[in-house]
Formats: structure tokens, sequence, C-alpha cells
């Protein structure tokens, strides 16, 4: 006897970055509209979603696991439909490649074509097995469905692709040249959430700062920005990722004076060496990017920054890794997402010489780590007897008998307190911190 539809669940697994997520979430919603229901757990699932990352191979091999996981799942209920999305699959000719090596999987979709999910499971309930990578986008898409209405947090697109082409990344490859969505359709979706109870947006692109620049009319980030703080009901804006080569002056202008727009700035650096910038084609030099901190700090004293770093880029000398610690120390970031250096296929730097060994790699990333956590440290203490105002999000995962919320210079806050504070803004007085977390009372 077959299973009712509205009985079947669908379990979504999304790897990688917040678009990932966000289009994890587009795949959810897709697939209710289509009967299912969400869960969690995959051992009861109908169907199951695996949205893919490809930015390094460590995801990329956690990911292959997980997929060759699902095969003993398939084959316990051969009714379950797996699905597998995202970047991975959109590399040239990987869908060849992953098809031989997980047939159990019924349907297999690239980047551009995730809006179309729905249509996807029809054919697979009619053919049984569908793949379907389109080679480029078609269009800029609009009013994509998102996934969990009700979020006290969401992501929301204002861009698809990237046009900057960093050697090290593959990112233009999989998910094609910058495209702006209209600000009318932003805003729109941006008012359906809060009206669903949601109070914080992350704006997403591969570079946010670049937003509009394919219109053919005037208006930008900074522009789009100053129409979202409007939003009623809205408590706060985020963004990622920032590009420092397009961080305008009126763009740190519009952020100092916004009202909802929080102060906290992801500036990815990459390396400290002019020379590594230039071959890691990042296109701006150490000054530049030091000039555009100056500015951030000068109208936004307050403002958390954090940024991202790459160790054992290929021909980096300890000369250059030193200039990299230089910039850290000078800069006092909040945190910092620091990664050592691995081929990707089809990138320029994977065919460059002078590929730094592996222990000399995780000797230079363990010394950068060691730096960071003082500065983050210091950077906390520095809050403790102040008052923060906090966004409060939920029981703290490492004590649920404690809330955890966050500040808005996204600092991680645990304090105690009931759970009807959840989805409201309250001051909280810090009294200790570690590398990571600020702990404190409710005032």
């Amino acid at each position: 006897m077959s299973k009712n539809l509205q009985d079947k669940k669908v379990v979504t697994l999304a790897y990688g970055c917040q678009m990932s997520e966000r289009d994890a979430d587009t795949l959810t919603e897709l697939s209710t509209q289509k009967g299912y229901v969400p869960a969690d757990e995959m051992e009861k699932a109908d169907l199951i979603i695996i949205n893919t990352c490809c930015v390094r191979e460590s995801a990329e091999n956690k990911i292959l696991g997980k997929i060759g996981e699902l095969k003993k799942l398939k084959e316990k209920n051969p009714q379950l439909r797996i699905a597998v999305s995202g970047c991975m699959v959109q590399q040239p000719g990987a869908l060849e490649r992953l098809s031989k090596r997980a047939p159990h999987v019924d349907i297999w979709a690239g980047t551009h074509n995730i809006h179309e999910f729905h249509r996807l499971l029809d054919e697979a309930e009619q053919k049984g097995k569908v793949a379907e990578v389109w080679d480029k986008p078609k269009e800029v898409q609009e009013a994509v469905p998102l996934a969990k209405k009700g979020k006290l947090k969401a992501f929301v697109n204002i861009s698809y692709g990237c046009d900057n082409f960093c050697t090290y990344c593959i990112v233009p490859h999989v998910r094609g040249r910058e495209r702006s969505r209209k600000p009318e359709e932003i805003i729109s979706e941006i008012k359906a959430l809060v009206e669903t109870g949601c109070r914080e947006v992350t704006l997403l692109g591969q570079n946010v700062n670049s937003y509009g620049h394919d219109f053919d009319f005037e208006y930008d980030f900074a522009d789009l920005l100053k129409e979202v703080d409007e939003i009623h009901g809205l408590y706060r804006v985020r963004f990622t990722t920032s590009h420092p080569k397009d961080l305008s002056d009126k763009l740190i202008e519009t952020i100092a004076s916004g009202t909802h727009l929080c102060e906290h700035i992801h500036l990815p650096i990459q390396a400290g060496s002019d020379e590594v910038l230039r071959r890691m084609n990042r296109k701006y030099t150490r000054e530049y990017y030091l000039s555009r901190i100056k500015k951030i700090r000068e109208l936004i004293p307050e403002a958390s920054i954090t940024t991202d770093i790459i160790v054992g880029f290929p021909g980096e000398s300890e000369e250059d890794f030193q200039e990299t610690l230089q910039v850290v120390e000078e800069v006092r970031y909040s945190q910092a997402f620091t990664f050592m250096y691995s081929k990707r296929s089809g990138t320029p730097a994977a065919k460059m010489e002078d590929q730094i060994p592996l222990d000399m790699k995780k000797h230079r990333l363990q010394r950068l780590i060691s730096l960071q956590n003082d500065q983050s440290l210091a950077w906390r203490q520095k809050m403790i007897g102040h008052s923060m105002e906090v966004l409060v999000e939920g029981p703290s995962k490492s004590n649920p008998e404690r809330l955890t919320g966050r500040t808005r210079g996204n600092e991680l806050v645990v304090f105690p307190g009931d759970p009807s504070l959840v989805g409201t803004l309250v001051m909280v007085n810090i009294h200790d911190s570690n590398s990571w977390t600020l702990f404190g009372e409710l005032v």
C-alpha cells in the first residue's frame, strides 16, 4: 500500500556558506509544495536533499561520504528518493563523475535551476531518475520561496554569482557571473518575512558591495541598505560578503548613520602581503585594505570587524606570512575565519608552482590561530562591565537552561532568562568572556 503524500517527510542538509543554506531553504519549500513535510530524522524520510559545497576539498569529501551513507537507507527503503544539488554538482564534468559514483541518487541539480526543483520531483516520480545541470543561468530568479516562515532570522539573496575570479576560488565557475536582484523584489521579500515574525535579515551576495553594478539606473548597495533600514518591524540588518575593493565611503557612512544596520562588517583580507594578494587576484593592496579599516574605525568606532584568511597560498614566503600576522595585530579583528590553502581543480592557483608543504601550512595556521585567539579574547574582555543589547535567539546549545543571543556586533552572549524572551531585544550586563562568547545577566 503506497504512503499517503501528506505523510511523506523531507530532510534537507546544507553544506558550505550562507548562500547554500538559503538555497536549501528554497529546496525544502519547493518540496512542501509537493506535499512533503519537513523533518529531522533521515531514517524516517521519504525524500533526502543534500545541497552541496565545493569551495574546499575537505568539504567535498565530507559530502561524498554522506552521499555514500545514504545508499544503506535506500537499500532499506527502496521508495526513498535522494536528491543532490548545488555547487559540487555544477562543476564542469562533475555530473557524470558523481552519478557513476552514486547511482542510488535519484535527482541531480546544479546551482542555476534549483528554483525548478518541484518540476524535477515530478519527473523523478514518472521516470525514476532525473539529472539536469544548466551550463549558465537563464535569468535572475525573483520570488523564489523561502522555507520556514516565522523564523526569527532569515537569509535574503540580493545577488547571484561573482565577477571577481580570485585565483583560488571555484565560485564564479559554479554560480556564474554576478546578477543583481531588483530592489523592489528584495524589499517585498523582507516585508513578507517581517510579517511572519522575522526580526533580523542577512543580505547575501558573493560580493554585496558591487550590488547594482548591472542596473541601467543609479542604485547601489548603500541605497538598498537605506531602504531596508526603514522597514517597520525589522530589528536588525546584516550582510555578507563584503569585498574590500568595493567598500565605498558612501557605504561606510550609510552603516554609521543607520538605525537597524548592525555595526559588524565582515571584510575578508585573505593575506597581508601585496605579492600574495596579487597572485590571488584580489585587486587591492594591503595599504588600501588598511585605509578601509581606518575609515570604518573613524565613523563606527564600536564596529566589530571579522575576516577570512588563507595561509600557505602558493609562493607564500615566511616574510609574506609575517605581513599577514602584522595586519592581524594592527586591525585587531573580533574574529577571523582561518584556512589552509587547498587546491581546487579548475582554478588557476591549483596549477601554480611553489605549492607550500602541508606541514608548513599547518604550522603557520597554528601560529595565526594562536594570535587571533588572543586578539579575540582581548576584544571581548573590553566588553566586561558594559550593558549590551541582545536579540534573544533561544536556549544555549551548551546549557539549555540558559538563553543565548547576539549583540549588534554579532557577539554571542549566554545568560539566564525565561524562554518567553525569545525574539525580543533585552539588555544584558556582561560579567565574563572567553575568546568566543560573552556571559552576563539581564539588566
